[in-house]
């Protein structure tokens, strides 16, 4: 038989179904259908058979199997536009048991993470780990791995590597593009990447932080049609009104929900998206996903029925996927159940047409893939604690202040404490914790190169130790900071041994640990075991006096060089404004 002329077999028995000739599968009644095109529910009943919804009406009354719904809401399935699947630090199989039970059914996921340890081997993993799940992910090819010249990675994704891609099709278009000073001076290496989507009929994601103005235009000029770093009504308001979709990202880090609500009215609401970018793994197990953010949005004031369409219909339509989004007739029978529109519990999921989650209980068995060539990923040219030490010289130094809840941070100009072992001795710069100044350094793990970034940090809070890590954006280098240089480089060096993780030290002793095997960015094992070894490094950095929730979080970002203002990488500290790296030592005041 044809594809073709079973397709019509399929499309005629559904016709029949629908029509009421003959038993679907299945019928949930006594639900409370929310219909995201006109913004209402009403009590009706569901039919299903074969992965699709046939219809919804009280008229449907029979099934061979039926479940009474009590009157719980129905939803469409949730969809995530923009995700990082490794920031959850888990692997795919245990990210999606936890995405499922809080109602999510499709993401659509930049694996520019792991690309930038692995290339393009990090993408056919996660294609791999993710084709056989209960949960539709979606990938967008990374554009700018590496981001920058700036920093150092162990992968590369090539002009040749995106034209695979974006002929697969799960691949919906081009990642979030870093790169937007290339794209405004017409670099030809990132227009032929923006050339080759558009000739593809793809989708490309953005990611420019506070542009404005002709800038902004000459960047949305080339075909860019999202972005999720707006941080304030003004920047959002702005590029809303030059056409493009405004993901509102609230996540473990960044948190711009509060921010951007009040300019969401029922004439912008359709280009608007909810969306969570980077979660980690306690996160999602105590607050959730989606479903959390939705309750949060109409805590702060949304009216429920526009919230669900930022997550279900908004987002279909955006990435083109026709098939979901809505609960209506010939989609696809992604449906989540709940308690009411303001707490948003999930009690019931339901995934192409299977009931794969009830009462927080995935009921079906999730393949785990094993993959030994995304291990061992960590490779450092061997050191000394000796070359942590920074020798004094003449003027300021460049300090990075961090922001509390956001990934942009602040660049300020500090007079350095500096130790002089003798009057003629020029001396060392070292930590000031009363004003709350500690050290911060990048090494290189990927290609044994030895370059070492040093710079100074305040925000942090720490009184004591340091804490080490392999996850840092977006070349996933080993980012550490820490009180003084011993516990720096003992964090690292463990870091190293666990062959990616998160560590704490304290005293010249490793305090708790966190391995992260699968490209030093994910674990192998479950969430409950994640989060329990998460919170005992967390509890070793409140015992510290430390200042943020998670400094872990805020550390990742650190080494992003695209996002404003100052940032370190291995090659040193890097000036975003600039776009170049620049000396920790600068004259002036």
């Amino acid at each position: 038989m044809s594809k073709l002329t079973n397709k019509i077999k399929i499309l005629k028995r559904n016709i029949e179904l629908t029509k009421g000739e003959g038993k679907a599968e299945l019928l949930f009644k006594n639900t409370r259908v929310v219909n995201v095109y006109t913004g209402e529910s009403y009590l009706s009943n569901i039919l299903v058979t074969k992965g699709k919804i046939l219809g919804i009406s009280e008229e449907y009354k029979e099934a061979q199997k039926i479940i009474d719904c009590q009157g719980l809401y129905a939803l469409p399935g949730f969809i995530d536009g923009h995700i990082h699947i490794e920031s959850s630090l888990l692997g795919p199989t245990e990210l999606t048991r936890l995405l499922l039970i809080n109602g999510t059914t499709t993401i659509i996921a930049d694996p520019h993470e792991i690309s930038n340890v692995l290339g393009s081997e990090g993408i056919e993993y996660l294609l791999r780990a993710t084709e056989k799940l209960p949960l539709d992910v979606f990938l967008m090819v990374p554009s700018c791995v590496p981001s920058t010249n700036l920093e150092t990675t162990g992968g590369k994704i090539t002009l040749k590597d995106m034209r695979k891609y974006l002929k697969h099709p799960r691949v919906l278009g081009l990642a979030e593009l870093m790169n937007f000073p290339g794209v405004i001076a017409g670099d030809r290496e990132v227009l032929a990447k923006i050339a080759e989507t558009q000739a593809s009929d793809k989708i490309i994601d953005g990611h420019c932080p506070r542009l404005r103005g002709k800038y902004l235009q000459a960047y949305i000029s080339a075909g860019i049609t999202s972005d999720h770093e707006c941080i304030n009504p003004q920047e959002a308001q702005e590029k809303l009104r030059l056409g493009m979709y405004l993901m509102i990202r609230e996540g473990s880090a960044a948190k711009n929900l509060a921010d951007l609500l009040p300019i969401i009215t029922p004439r912008n609401l359709r280009r608007c998206l909810l969306v969570s970018d980077d979660l980690h793994p306690d996160h999602l197990a105590k607050i959730g996903h989606l479903n959390a953010v939705l309750r949060k949005a109409v805590n702060l004031g949304l009216d429920p029925y526009s919230a669900i369409q930022m997550v279900t219909l908004n987002p279909a339509e955006y990435f083109r996927l026709s098939d979901r989004g809505a609960l209506a007739p010939g989609k696809n029978a992604d449906i989540i159940f709940v308690d009411n529109l303001a707490d948003f519990n999930v009690k019931l999921v339901v995934k192409n047409g299977q009931i794969v989650v009830k009462d927080n209980q995935v009921l079906i068995a999730l393949p785990v893939y094993k993959d030994p060539k995304v291990t061992s990923t960590v490779k450092v040219k061997p050191f000394s604690v000796s070359k942590l030490k920074v020798k004094a010289k003449a003027g300021n130094i460049n300090v990075i202040k961090i922001i509390p809840n956001q990934i942009i941070t602040e660049k300020h100009l500090v007079r350095p404490k500096i130790v002089k072992s003798s009057s003629q001795d020029a001396g060392e710069v070292v930590c000031d914790l009363e004003r709350d100044i500690l050290k911060i350094v990048v090494v290189e793990r990927h290609k044994k190169t030895g370059k070492i970034g040093i710079g100074f940090v305040s925000g942090f809070g720490f009184k004591k130790g340091a804490i080490a890590s392999s996850v840092a954006h977006d070349a996933h280098n080993i980012i550490a900071v820490g009180t003084n240089d011993l516990d720096i480089y003992l964090a690292i060096k463990e870091v190293i041994k666990l062959q990616g993780g998160l560590v704490a030290v304290s005293n010249g002793k490793v305090k708790a640990s966190l391995e992260l095997p699968i490209a030093g960015l994910m674990s192998e094992k479950t969430c409950d075991i994640v989060t329990k070894k998460l919170q005992n490094l967390l509890s070793s950095c409140q015992l510290w006096q430390c200042k943020l929730e998670n400094p872990f979080i805020t550390l990742s970002f650190l080494a992003l060089p695209v996002i404003p203002e100052l940032k370190i990488t291995d090659h040193g500290l890097i000036d975003v404004g600039k776009f170049q790296v620049i000396d920790l030592f600068t004259e002036g005041s």
